[in-house]
């Protein structure tokens, strides 16, 4: 059986093009599904990849539409592959029902890899040459001038003790977990609250 997956990042982007193309190509059923990030479930993914049987084929859009990240691509589309189960991407010239194409999928994965590693190995260079001229990346450390303020305040009313962690809070329009850290931050020990 011939099997579709779709797949859009947001609920802006649309998912009639991906689908009118699995249709055209043949899908008996499609899955569709807005997911984003490497993180998020795909639930829909997961409900296809269950029912899949050795001779079935899954048929995408584009090979980023089946894998969270390169990693999860190449692990999902070798356990299909193992299965008996074919890969077809209508816009990638990837169809793993051939040897050409298992090979070809595997030559984008490693130049992809490749790709990464590259992108990794700049970065690093980068950063070091950077640190190399006196330049640190990251936030800053501490707190904003007007934060520091406020946790001088906290610290007052905290020693104070005449109210709870919710009136400071209150009273400076800040979260218990800021008030927390403005209190860490002062070096003030915390024994009640």
């Amino acid at each position: 059986m011939k099997y579709g997956y779709a797949r859009v990042s947001t609920k802006e982007q649309n998912l009639n093009l991906q689908i009118d193309a699995l249709k055209k190509a043949g899908c008996h059923k499609i899955f569709k599904e807005v997911a984003k990030g490497a993180k998020t479930n795909r639930p829909e993914l997961d409900k296809m990849l269950s029912i899949l049987q050795k001779g079935d084929v899954v048929t995408i859009w584009k090979l980023d539409r089946l894998g969270r990240s390169l990693h999860h691509l190449i692990s999902t589309v070798n356990d299909l592959n193992e299965k008996g189960i074919a890969i077809t991407s209508l816009q990638d010239p990837i169809d793993t029902t051939t040897a050409q194409g298992r090979l070809m999928f595997n030559l984008f994965a490693s130049l992809a890899e490749f790709e990464k590693d590259l992108i990794h190995e700049r970065t690093m260079a980068g950063l070091s040459s950077a640190r190399a001229r006196g330049r640190k990346g990251g936030r800053p450390k501490g707190l904003s001038e007007p934060a520091q303020e406020k946790a001088c305040a906290a610290e007052a009313l905290y020693k104070q003790g005449e109210l709870t962690a919710a009136q400071i809070s209150n009273q400076l329009g800040i979260s218990k977990t800021t008030l927390y850290k403005y209190l860490k931050f002062r070096s003030v020990r915390i024994s009640r609250i």
